[in-house]
């Protein structure tokens, strides 16, 4: 069964920035140029909530792994984090001297790596917002970092026409990947991390195996490519073009298996859910747009059959990918075969009930940040105030 559109979302005043589901898929959030963030129910019937901060552009937000939060970053040169509830409370934080392009929160939710128009990628901890380091090597606007699954590394996208590597815990670049002939625009890991993939203004989308520091797949298009996000099985990518598409890529047989036309004017962002049934995307049209994948989730390698479409995407380097990447055609389900039902059931309750946690300890710290932060706004006002009062005393007195 093809891709289709199950639904669409109005409500931003100006372009759509970025898009991204939260774990449980019950939100969607979203940023846009209107500087407002709008997190959306999946619920029918459900009213969306505007979040009002920013002072200018939204262009990136990402959901904690727990769901609790959500990390945006603006034209505003601030990151807001904010407990995804009607209240729309935030922290906000100055995170660098230029516009943030984008925010993404490590696996385990502990750290946030940010990447700014200042040409710097900057690692954050979640809880009190503490800067940690800087990566400055890049010369040119940093549009896009993110984690490796591990956490153990970190890859961003530049102007300047490269994709960077970093390793996170000494904090230098491990490599540099050249290929790209515009501004990458976007780059993410694959599900494994070990290889990426990378959008950029010549149009190609380019896959590298991160170990060997070789190009494994390259697809060349006929227009800018935004936004891409790899499906959780590791075998298909989807991409947002400036010609108004979204594209699925099969990753195993290297070709272009869908073209997906529903936005007017340039396709802006693109993300799978974290369990990949469905895919949102945004455009310059101001929707917000959720895709039902339709892939068959019982053998992902087997999926759809490739579609006849002009050369628009074609061919791909490397016929190792399979092996490179960690990208398999069927999963083997014997793993679990020495726990008994009971056992998996316990670990499972068990596992659920640590996340649940997690996420609540999440909310507490981030209230606790935002009465701090209200307090310290309340100490500089009662400050003021007494140096006003001091004034018009002074002033009496003279």
């Amino acid at each position: 069964e093809d891709p289709s559109l199950e639904r669409h979302f109005k409500g931003h005043r100006d372009a759509v920035t970025s898009v991204d589901f939260s774990p449980n898929k019950k939100q969607l959030a979203s940023g846009s140029m209107d500087s407002y963030l709008m997190i959306w129910s999946m619920k029918p019937q459900m009213r969306a909530y505007r979040f009002v901060g920013h002072k200018d552009a939204v262009l990136c937000v990402h959901f904690s792994p727990s769901g609790h939060l959500v990390a945006s970053g603006s034209r505003d040169k601030t990151v807001r984090l904010w407990i995804t509830s009607a209240k729309g409370e935030s922290t906000v934080f100055k995170a660098h001297t230029a516009t943030v392009r984008s925010v993404h929160f490590s696996s385990d939710g502990q750290s946030l790596v940010t990447a700014s128009d200042d040409k710097t990628v900057k690692v954050w901890t979640v809880h009190r917002q503490k800067f940690l380091f800087s990566l400055s090597q890049h010369i040119n606007w940093v549009r896009c970092a993110r984690f490796s699954p591990d956490g153990r590394l970190i890859v961003s996208a530049s102007d300047d026409k490269t994709v960077k590597l970093w390793d996170k815990t000494s904090r230098e670049c491990i490599h540099s990947f050249c290929e790209h002939g515009g501004f990458v625009n976007h780059v993410d890991f694959h599900p494994t991390g070990n290889c990426i993939a990378a959008g950029s203004t010549d149009s190609t989308v380019k896959l590298w195996d991160v170990r060997m520091n070789r190009l494994l797949q390259h697809y060349q298009g006929n227009s800018v490519v935004n936004s891409l996000s790899f499906h959780p099985s590791g075998n298909y990518l989807v991409t947002a073009s400036n010609d108004s598409t979204l594209k699925i890529l099969d990753l195993l047989e290297g070709r272009l298996l869908y073209t997906l036309h529903g936005h007017q004017g340039p396709a802006t962002c693109v993300a799978f859910s974290r369990d990949g049934d469905l895919f949102a995307s945004g455009g310059s049209d101001e929707q917000v747009m959720v895709w039902k994948t339709n892939f068959d989730a019982a053998d992902y390698g087997d999926v759809v059959k490739p579609q006849k479409y002009g050369s628009s995407v074609d061919g791909t380097h490397g016929t190792g990918v399979e092996i490179d990447c960690g990208i398999h055609h069927k999963k083997t389900k014997t793993q679990d075969s020495g726990r008994t039902h009971e056992q998996q059931e316990e670990e499972s309750s068990l596992a659920n009930t640590l996340e649940h946690i997690m996420g609540q300890l999440d909310v507490l710290t981030q209230t606790v940040s935002i009465l701090e932060q209200r307090l310290t706004l309340t100490e500089d006002k009662l400050k003021e105030c007494l140096e006003n009062q001091q004034k018009i005393i002074q002033n009496k007195t003279n």
